[in-house]
């Protein structure tokens, strides 16, 4: 697998040990998951901005995974580049279709079994909408969370668009 930054890159499913539970599992079952890779990083330079900086990736080629929580109970998660910010107030209430904030860590954690600061939309519970900024569906390689604060999946961005309940939304996002 081709390098990205100062990261070494091997597949995925070659290093179970660097993925959450769920999201080892979702690889087994991705068409394309081939194409996924991982890299081992250290867990205090998880966040975003820490990351790219240590690692030499821009925030354009970063993508976050955000758990959003309805008012009505249920769960939703958008995907949209470092560079950016989701419109949550905006798009991602409309495609809800109710009121949503930013869920509370322990329940985003305990509802996808992933670390804080590292949940990725693959391997999300599958009755979850996903809704992926068209930015990031195009992107022929990103990098993202991977369930563990220790490592980070690099993918296209076109193998997030077949998940379970993933829908690619044009204005998802906000330019920073």
């Amino acid at each position: 697998m081709e390098s990205i930054g100062s990261l070494a890159v091997t597949p995925a499913l070659e290093r179970p040990e660097l993925l959450a539970v769920p999201v080892a599992w979702a690889l087994r079952e991705l068409a394309g998951a081939s194409d996924v890779g991982v890299a081992e990083i250290d867990p205090t330079l998880s966040d975003t901005a820490a990351f790219c900086e240590h690692y030499g990736i821009g925030m354009e080629q970063a993508a976050n995974c955000i758990v959003l929580k309805a008012k009505n109970g249920g769960y939703a998660a958008l995907v949209v580049l470092g560079s950016t910010r989701a419109d949550v107030n905006g798009t991602a209430r409309r495609e809800v279709g109710a009121r949503v904030s930013f869920a509370p860590m322990d329940e985003a954690v305990k509802e996808t079994g992933m670390e804080y600061g590292a949940i990725t939309p693959i391997g999300l519970p599958a009755a979850w909408p996903i809704f992926i900024d068209k930015a990031v569906a195009d992107s022929p390689r990103i990098v993202i969370g991977s369930g563990l604060r220790a490592s980070k999946l690099i993918l296209p961005g076109t193998l997030l668009a077949p998940l379970p309940n993933a829908r690619v939304i044009d204005d998802l996002s906000i330019h920073i």
